[in-house]
């Protein structure tokens, strides 16, 4: 429960002004309600995913294994929790309609999602993202997968494409959703 509430507090800081973030949650209160989804995204990579903190703790991710996803009393329980804390009932369609075409651009095969990465906004530009997110791809790339993730931080560009990630679709959700994903490594073929 103390690495929820440090992760959480990490993440809400690193995502206060994030577009795709503030889209998703109802007016008013905008911390406490960003606090309540990265709570909510901690539950879910915790239950069907990975949670990542950095050796410092000053960086994290949440990344979801979507091929492990499943639905069960108590998703439906922090789903609805998320409704009631976080985005409100104006924005369930909106939010449905977004996550149905963010999958529509996801790979059938199972990847690593990465939901969430970010540091502690005292301590960012010292490479302790960086360093987090290649023990994500090499983690990734150790099972096979790919690192799918999105962004609606320009900024953030150059940053995952020197990571090794590649742009590969854009959508307008009234700002620019980026769409970024690294190659799986070819696994070693056997000649009989």
């Amino acid at each position: 429960m103390e690495d929820k509430i440090y992760v959480a507090d990490i993440l809400t800081a690193a995502f206060e002004n994030n577009q795709s973030v503030n889209s998703i949650i109802q007016q008013g209160q905008r911390e406490y309600r960003i606090k309540r989804l990265m709570e909510y995204s901690f539950d879910v990579c915790s239950a069907f995913g990975a949670v990542y903190l950095s050796d410092d703790r000053q960086a994290c991710a949440l990344v979801v294994f979507p091929d492990q996803k499943q639905t069960t009393l108590r998703s439906l329980l922090w789903d609805l929790k998320l409704v009631f804390t976080c985005t409100g009932f104006r924005k369930i369609n909106y939010i449905l309609g977004r996550e149905a075409r963010i999958k529509a651009l996801h790979p059938t095969e199972p990847f690593y999602h990465l939901w969430y990465i970010g540091v502690n906004p005292q301590r960012q530009n010292e490479g302790i993202g960086r360093k987090l997110l290649e023990e994500i791809i090499h983690k990734a790339q150790s099972e096979n997968r790919s690192v799918y993730l999105e962004t609606s931080m320009l900024k953030n560009i150059p940053w995952y494409q020197k990571s090794g990630f590649e742009l590969f679709a854009e959508q307008d959700f009234g700002y620019t959703l980026y769409f970024f994903r690294t190659k799986a490594p070819e696994s070693e073929k056997v000649v009989l």
